[in-house]
């Protein structure tokens, strides 16, 4: 279930019979089964819908736990004889109408007593501070003027947060430092396919930011798909980053301008990127790694290693290639 500080619960439970009938699909089996959240097969329970839409996920549908699952007419056989089954030829798309169905993102609607937001009087709130309900603020935490913080946010001690911020769906730790315009929380890229065109994808995770980390001027980090989005203790962001959703970083991480992170990444503690490096979605870079200046990472990377070049390889790897590449050039030129 989505946090409830962030979503609120959009209808009561459906039928399945009922749902179907919202998001298109056909119902094989379990209509009058009654859901009221959505989840990934993974986590999914008995109130659940999910939904399949590619067979790497064959697995993870036969052993899910969902009380629904939205999926194409080749999957049939592998669902759990107990699930409710929705068949579409757009599942992704129908489950993406069905989360806007039952989750709603909280809305700012009014203002929160600064008073009842504050720890102790410790706390500065510059001019056009915008609190939303439910916030709660540390003490000894300033906040820079005109800077929005969304219902639900909570965050620690001992911040600094900047002007012309950003927070939303957000749960921050002590010592914080959010940068001038960084914005927090906003929805992560995700879209379906389906025959009116793509669909978007309810955001309803959260970001976590844990103690001592900065991040730097303009700066996005996005709310995770359903995870959350964690950025590890002590890890410091430099200006004009982007981080996508459900991204864990680790301890400790350093990145350079404008890196930028795909949706799904794992970083592991004390990682390095130099200004402009590139990783794809669902990466994975080990412990103590290095991605060098404008790499652009398409593979895991092992624990320690250094990687360069686009696509990046190993340093060694790239630099003999590059001077084999500039060899090759030049012998052409002379004749």
């Amino acid at each position: 279930m989505p946090d409830p500080r962030f979503f609120q619960q959009a209808v009561d439970a459906l039928s399945v019979d009922d749902l179907a009938a919202r998001i298109g699909g056909e119902v094989l089996r379990g209509g009058d089964r009654y859901v009221s959240a959505v989840a990934p097969l993974a986590v999914a329970g008995a109130a659940d819908v999910a939904f399949l839409g590619d067979k790497r996920f064959l697995v993870s549908l036969a052993e899910t736990r969902a009380g629904c699952v939205i999926l194409p007419e080749f999957s049939i056989e592998r669902a759990p004889a107990e699930t409710a089954l929705i068949v579409s030829r757009e599942a992704q798309a129908a489950w993406a109408h069905a989360a806007g169905l039952f989750h709603r993102p909280m809305t700012l609607d009014g203002a929160a007593d600064p008073a009842l937001a504050t720890e102790d009087d410790t706390v500065v709130l510059e001019p056009g501070v915008v609190l939303g309900k439910g916030v709660r603020i540390g003490r000894g935490t300033r906040i820079g003027a005109n800077t929005v913080i969304g219902p639900g946010v909570q965050i620690g001690r001992d911040c600094q947060i900047a002007s012309n911020v950003s927070i939303g769906f957000a749960l921050i730790g002590d010592r914080v430092r959010l940068y001038g315009g960084a914005r927090i929380g906003e929805a992560g890229f995700g879209a379906a396919g389906s025959s009116t065109g793509p669909v978007d994808i309810p955001q309803l995770g959260r970001v976590i930011i844990q103690d001592g980390v900065t991040v730097g001027a303009n700066s996005c980090i996005d709310r995770g798909a359903y995870d959350d989005t964690v950025i590890g203790e002590n890890t410091k962001i430099d200006n004009l980053v982007m981080i996508g959703h459900n991204c864990v970083i680790g301890r400790n991480v350093l990145m350079a301008a404008h890196t930028g992170i795909s949706g799904s990444v794992t970083v592991g503690d004390n990682v390095m990127f130099g200004g402009r490096a590139g990783v794809g979605d669902h990466i994975s870079i080990g412990t103590g790694a290095r991605v060098a200046a404008g790499a652009g990472v398409l593979a895991d990377i092992p624990p320690g290693e250094t990687w360069s070049g686009y696509p990046a390889k190993p340093l060694r790897q790239s630099l003999r290639e590059a001077i084999w590449l500039a060899k090759q050039a030049a012998g052409k030129a002379r004749s």
